[in-house]
């Protein structure tokens, strides 16, 4: 019986992607083969179309062959960046990405602020709660243990780490256009 559209033959494999698109046939020794699988077009195609398929061929060989997977990868990563933006590539996505990282880190800083003013706000509150009742139900001396940890309290709400970067300190970011 005969597989749907394959060759029958002994060790006929189909070309692979970037063979295909070059109309070549493909040889056993093929730089491309296990890189490009016939599966795959679109990763070479675009790859083709950024680099030149020579200059892919000239790269590749010149790299030892446990570093050619990265290089791919690599190149079909930069490919797909320049199709989708011819002008900045992998560094307009580079460049978003900070932004986006930039305005989290003072939405950050801004909730933490937040959540230590709601802190101190609640426990002045349930302090003057307390010191309200004390006349009534607990001795109102300083010294007592109630007082301490009150006190103890107020100071760990006081300490706590509030990292705010200023990036305004910095200039401009590296990756801004």
């Amino acid at each position: 019986m005969k597989e749907s559209g394959k060759k029958q033959g002994a060790g006929v494999s189909s070309p692979c992607a970037a063979c295909k698109l070059l109309r070549r046939r493909c040889s056993q020794d093929c730089v491309f083969a296990p890189y490009f699988p016939s599966h795959e077009p679109h990763k070479f195609a675009n790859v083709h179309k950024v680099f030149g398929a020579s200059n892919v061929n000239k790269m590749l060989q010149e790299l030892p062959e446990h570093q050619r997977g990265d290089a791919v990868s690599s190149m079909v990563y930069e490919a797909n960046a320049r199709v989708r933006d011819p002008v900045y590539g992998c560094v307009g996505a580079i460049s978003s990405l900070q932004q986006q990282i930039d305005a989290l880190q003072t939405q950050l800083a801004v909730t933490q602020a937040e959540a230590v003013h709601l802190r101190v706000t609640h426990n002045a509150s349930s302090s003057s709660q307390w010191n309200n009742n004390a006349g009534h139900t607990s001795p109102t001396n300083s010294d007592s243990p109630s007082s301490n940890i009150m006190d103890s309290q107020a100071k760990y709400f006081f300490e706590m780490d509030m990292v705010v970067v200023d990036h305004t300190s910095y200039g401009d970011s590296m990756w801004s256009c």
